[in-house]
């Protein structure tokens, strides 16, 4: 196995992290990966339940897995249809998302892509409305309607995270379900230093919002696999039409954010120049500081 570079930042070493879809990891056999430097492995058991580890040599994908041959387990928890696990000593639970439990959602990993940028540069690109009309041109957004409204933004201490709301955006094509172009509204929640959870107007049930998740696997300080969660409200399209649809809006993502320099995100506030538009960027670059991460980041100076 490739000789990785460890990670030593106790912040990022006790969060949970995603592995691999649930659904895409045959029963009994073992899948390999990287998380933080480290090649770990994971499993997920005939009865559904998960396991985790440090790789060791002649284990390899695609293997039989025996639960008694893991002398190294980590920490694994299966949530929102993934396999999860920490390097470091997590919290008991993850970061809630209460609808994920509606049973009348199509819950499904749209794709996991590779992505050579730090897990901190690609959240700040989830949360990037202004990009939409020229990356996501006739789909996310279209010209002339290029303006970011003013919204609010928070940084709740009692549910550590971030919070943007009353974001709207006209788009052209907001999901696979729309019937046309249409103001649609955003609610933006970053949870977790690596994750992000974005919630849009529904064009089935204007009483309810459509759930969208980026979850990223930091495999070192500059590259990632990003998970994409579904759990939307459409009765109508088949299962790959709607990761299709997703598929297309990160395929013209991904080369954005792998052109980002530096690759890392810096923290300092005067190292790149804000604008009204980047309120989420400015509020998650300063909740990361205050956190003391330094993995993936460039630490602002003292």
């Amino acid at each position: 196995m490739q000789q990785q570079k460890r990670c030593s930042d106790p912040v990022a070493l006790n969060l949970w992290h995603p592995l691999g879809a649930v659904a895409e990891v045959p029963a009994g056999i073992v899948a390999n990966t990287v998380l933080l430097g480290e090649d770990v492995s994971f499993a997920v058991g005939a009865d559904g339940a998960v396991f985790a580890w440090r790789s060791r040599a002649g284990l390899r994908t695609g293997d039989r897995f025996e639960p008694s041959a893991v002398d190294t387990a980590l920490p694994a928890k299966s949530a929102y249809g993934y396999v999860w696990t920490s390097l470091g000593v997590p919290t008991e639970d993850l970061f809630p998302i209460p609808e994920y439990a509606e049973s009348d959602r199509r819950k499904l990993n749209a794709a996991t892509f590779g992505v050579n940028v730090s897990a901190p540069r690609a959240i700040e690109n989830f949360l990037d409305m202004g990009h939409f009309p020229y990356v996501h041109t006739d789909i996310l957004g279209v010209e002339p309607h290029t303006e970011v409204k003013e919204y609010d933004v928070e940084i709740s201490v009692g549910r550590d995270e971030i919070l943007a709301t009353r974001c709207r955006f006209y788009q052209a094509m907001a999901s696979v379900a729309s019937g046309g172009g249409a103001d649609v509204e955003y609610v933006y929640r970053v949870p977790h230093p690596f994750c992000s959870v974005l919630y849009k107007s529904s064009p089935l049930d204007e009483t309810r919002m459509d759930v969208i998740a980026v979850f990223l696997q930091p495999l070192d300080e500059e590259r990632i696999r990003a998970h994409m969660m579904l759990c939307v409200l459409d009765d109508t399209n088949a299962d790959k039409i709607i990761k299709r649809f997703q598929q297309t809006i990160f395929g013209q993502d991904k080369p954005i954010l792998e052109n980002q320099f530096p690759k890392r995100l810096p923290l300092d506030p005067r190292a790149e120049t804000p604008i009204r538009a980047d309120k989420s960027a400015i509020a998650y670059r300063r909740w990361l500081s205050q956190k003391g991460l330094t993995y993936g980041v460039i630490p602002a100076a003292n």
